[in-house]
């Protein structure tokens, strides 16, 4: 189980293929996955394009979204793009031109829209919060006998190093690799807390969790958004 959104994957390896650490047919395969095929539609230069021709076909700074209601991390507008990421709850951004899944059961089309600069998130103070919202929020859930309701939520804080690899270029920065599985765990730990309302718990404590919940939520994804900042132009 894993929760690192394609957008981040197809983020990292667009800026893998810049720096010239992987080829574009490299790229195609990570983020295509499992998946019988992947289309971009609606690029400046062209209305229909393939997954391995994006990196030539994209400008400017690579950044990711992944916005909830109430908090657009990674996105600067206009509003057309902020309610298509909003729908996906995420976003690829490369200068003028950003890229929101759409997925069905049997194909992925990347739709491209008109982009805003986006405010910055700052890789290592993203990671930082991450690391501290790790440690509060469990606690807090220690708190709430989570183990009680949930029992996989503590096997997956236990087991860090012990999941599947994320399909992430081989050449990425070590520190950004275990922001990365760390956003991942933490996002699995929420979809699977929120799976399971606990039905032994007072009114009280079903707010007090969710509130932790929202609050690990919007440190790994803003972690995921910092690490996945680009750091090759175009």
């Amino acid at each position: 189980m894993s929760s690192l959104p394609v957008s981040a994957v197809l983020a990292t390896w667009l800026d893998a293929v810049r720096a010239g650490h992987v080829g574009p047919d490299d790229l195609a395969d990570a983020v295509r996955g499992e998946d019988p095929r992947h289309l971009v539609v609606g690029l400046p230069d062209r209305e229909v394009a393939e997954l391995v021709e994006l990196p030539g076909a994209l400008r400017g700074p690579v950044s990711l979204a992944l916005p909830v209601p109430g908090d657009l991390t990674g996105l600067g507008g206009p509003p057309e793009l902020n309610h298509a990421a909003l729908e996906a709850g995420q976003a690829v951004l490369a200068g003028s031109v950003a890229l929101v899944p759409e997925l069905d059961a049997r194909s992925v089309v990347w739709r491209a829209h008109r982009a805003a600069p986006a405010p910055y998130v700052d890789e290592r103070e993203s990671a930082s919060e991450l690391r501290l919202a790790l440690a509060t929020v469990t606690q807090r859930l220690v708190d709430l006998d989570v183990a009680s309701w949930s029992p996989e939520v503590p096997d997956l804080l236990l087991n860090l190093r012990h999941r599947p690899p994320l399909p992430l270029p081989p050449v990425l920065d070590p520190r950004r690799r275990e922001t990365l599985e760390r956003a991942a765990l933490c996002l699995d730990v929420v979809d699977a807390a929120r799976a399971d309302e606990g039905g032994a718990l007072s009114t009280h404590e079903v707010a007090r969790r969710r509130e932790a919940l929202a609050d690990l939520d919007r440190a790994a994804r803003r972690a995921v958004v910092g690490a996945c900042t680009g750091r090759h132009d175009r």
